[in-house]
């Protein structure tokens, strides 16, 4: 491949792997638990300290059972994510990716006036599959964490983060 036909390509990855990340924040903001849990078809989500859920069906269900859906039929939050730092290696079907990037969520509800309630860090790593970007892991490192009470099942601060099967 010449030299302009690989940065084409890089740039477009780079693209599609952007778009995947924010796929993610909206369907968690949105409540689509099973669509999100689809980005995980081919790969791990875990946080930091916790057991890696793998696949669909799993991931789905464990956003479905811990986060609070609201009157409106979404969470009430805003997923933000910024400053990706993406590497993409290998060429073809056999390109790989992995990603640094932060995050921040702010929510509002009846009873929370819209503020942030949790900020961190995603550690990402992507993989082609039939020629598609999938995420192969995804580490969320949650770094401040403020009132919470409207959109977790759990106290992320001071509970262990539930295991939920697949």
């Amino acid at each position: 491949m010449n030299d302009l036909a690989e940065r084409l390509t890089r740039l477009e990855d780079r693209f599609a792997i952007q778009d995947l990340m924010f796929r993610y924040a909206e369907c968690v903001d949105l409540a689509r638990f099973e669509e999100l849990g689809g980005l995980f078809s081919h790969g791990t989500l875990g946080a930091e300290g916790a057991e890696r859920m793998r696949g669909a069906a799993q991931i789905g269900k464990f956003y479905a059972a811990t986060n609070k859906v609201h009157g409106d039929g979404t969470l009430r939050t805003r997923h933000l994510a910024s400053n990706p730092i993406i590497t993409i290696t290998g060429e073809g079907d056999a390109r790989r990716a992995s990603s640094r990037s932060y995050f921040v969520v702010f929510q509002a509800t009846a009873d929370v006036p819209l503020q942030p309630i949790v900020a961190g860090r995603y550690h990402d790593r992507f993989h082609r599959v039939d020629g598609a970007w999938w995420f192969e892991d995804r580490l969320v490192l949650v770094d401040q964490i403020g009132n919470m009470k409207d959109h977790l099942s759990f106290d992320l601060a001071r509970d262990p983060i539930p295991r939920v099967e697949g």
